[in-house]
């Protein structure tokens, strides 16, 4: 819709239509942009012991059960994170707990690189994990509150492109950094530095980054409004208007907003128990399920450990084939290269895991253009069985780059995830929404806490078996999503809405 060069109106306009006329420019494009530099942020602190640990191994002696205690710990931070932090973010306000969140999990991620054993690395990182955990929900959130609704669908989609490439964003990082040789002691701590230790810290950048241009951007001005600053929410417009269409805050004046009635401010109790009291328990309750059954994720976390131990064998040129369990099952029996500094990761597997995370980002990318017509319920159903049964086919055929290949597939089923946060975002109202969005992506945090170490030891003694099991939950959650409302309807009507009311407040300035 275009935005009228100079917007007068004595009576009240709806939020979404000032939205509208504040239009789509320069201002929503450095949001968005922001927006997926922080999800990598996010990454870099809560996944990067995916990198470090089998890095750190040899210097911190981690057995296997240690190494999934490390993996599983940030998870638990995760999920209390998410739910504080959303809690919060809906109090606070989103820029406010967002600057709290980047800085205070960047330092906690820094302490980490001086770790002396594996329980100070599993407990500091746990800690980073906890302040970062609301971080991703928290900057879809202000995003989709600061940009015209019509514009949301794909915005969410090109957001979670950047947060499925920063695996492999931070393989990139670490594949000049993980093979150094270079050790020093420091006495004081009793430790050596060395090339993960230095890895962690680098991963702490992004998030800092993230805090200072975050500084520089404006708060959610719904969530302004909904907390009662009318005309603090109003001059937010305005200031966006005015970097989208490169034109002075003046030129669009508005005197007043109004709210849906399911928008309205309310108390801190109605903040909470509206979630767990119908129309909105349905919803509550299969979200947090679909979000709970994505143990996709857990693959996630092991998935440069698993890649390694691929690319090793297949590198001697023997065990081509064979399916990727067999690989796997195997993988202790690679002779060790002595050109190799102990515990590296191997970097033609960092390339693969850039190369999947690459895949999932694109695919996403695709689906940003036919999101508004197919409907993110929709997707979803289709994705959880295409990538279901492509787990269950890992195993099934006996050749190591047809294993890979169907492997690839099924962890592009991670896309589900920014789906699920999409249709939570459009299912809930404005005071109920970063709660909602950080208590049911914390079904997926609990799932994947609990599936971590279970996929670990599974991986060691039973692979097929976590395969098979894995991948048929993952299926199942196409069945349940199919309850849930046709998302592409409600956008379509939500949108007529506004258009009805933006052609009633013109009518209203013509009289």
């Amino acid at each position: 819709m275009s935005v009228d060069t100079k917007v007068q109106n004595d009576g009240k306009i709806q939020f979404e239509a000032a939205l509208d006329w504040a239009g789509f420019g320069p201002y929503s494009y450095v949001l968005t942009t922001l927006a997926g530099f922080i999800n990598i942020a996010y990454m870099c602190v809560c996944y990067a012991t995916t990198i470090i640990i089998p890095a750190s191994a040899c210097e911190l002696g981690t057995t296997t059960s240690q190494q999934g205690y490390i993996a599983s710990g940030p998870r638990f931070g995760e999920i209390t994170g998410a739910i504080i932090g959303g809690y919060l973010g809906d109090k606070f306000g989103r820029r406010r707990v967002l600057l709290f969140a980047l800085i205070s999990s960047a330092v906690l991620n820094g302490i980490a690189s001086i770790s002396v054993n594996w329980v100070m690395l599993l407990i500091v990182q746990s800690l980073a994990s906890f302040c970062s955990g609301s971080q991703c929900s928290l900057a879809i959130t202000i995003l989709c509150e600061s940009v015209p609704m019509c514009r949301r669908n794909v915005l969410v989609l090109w957001v979670l492109s950047m947060f499925f490439l920063s695996q492999g964003i931070m393989a990139v990082i670490a594949i000049p950094i993980i093979p150094l040789p270079f050790s020093f002691y420091l006495p004081g701590l009793g430790i050596y530095w060395n090339s993960w230790r230095t890895l962690l810290l680098v991963y702490s950048t992004p998030s800092l980054l993230a805090a200072v241009w975050l500084f520089f951007m404006q708060e959610s001005p719904k969530y302004v409004f909904v907390k009662g600053h009318e005309e603090e929410s109003i001059d937010i417009i305005k200031t966006i208007h005015s970097w989208n269409n490169w034109k002075p805050a003046e030129d669009f004046q508005i005197k007043s907003l109004t709210l849906d009635a399911l928008d309205e401010p309310t108390s801190i109790k109605d903040q909470i128990v509206p979630l767990f009291k119908a129309p909105l328990l349905k919803y509550t309750v299969i979200m947090t399920t679909l979000c709970l059954l994505q143990l996709i994720t857990a693959f996630g976390v092991w998935l440069p450990t698993i890649v390694n131990q691929f690319m090793q064998i297949v590198e001697t040129g023997v065990g081509t084939d064979r399916s990727l369990c067999s690989i796997i099952s195997d993988s202790v029996e690679v002779p060790v290269d002595p050109d190799v500094a102990p515990c590296a990761l191997n970097v033609s597997s960092l390339l693969l895991v850039l190369s999947m995370g690459a895949l999932r980002s694109f695919l996403n990318i695709l689906l940003s253009l036919v999101v508004n017509r197919v409907g993110y319920r929709n997707m979803a159903i289709c994705f959880t069985v295409v990538c279901g049964v492509s787990g269950i086919m890992v195993n099934l055929i006996p050749n190591a780059y047809a294993s890979v290949v169907f492997f690839m597939i099924f962890m592009t089923g991670a896309l589900v995830t920014g789906m699920y946060v999409a249709l939570t975002v459009a299912l809930f109202p404005t005071h109920l929404r970063a709660l909602a969005v950080a208590l049911t992506s914390t079904g997926g945090s609990i799932g994947m806490l609990a599936s971590v170490p279970i996929l670990n030891r599974l991986l060691e003694v039973n692979c097929s078996a976590g395969f098979y099991t894995f991948s048929s939950i993952f299926l199942s959650s196409a069945f349940i999503a199919a309850f849930l409302p046709n998302d592409s309807c409600l956008l379509k009507k939500k949108l007529e809405q506004i258009e009805k009311n933006t052609k009633d407040e013109k009518l209203t300035q013509c009289t």
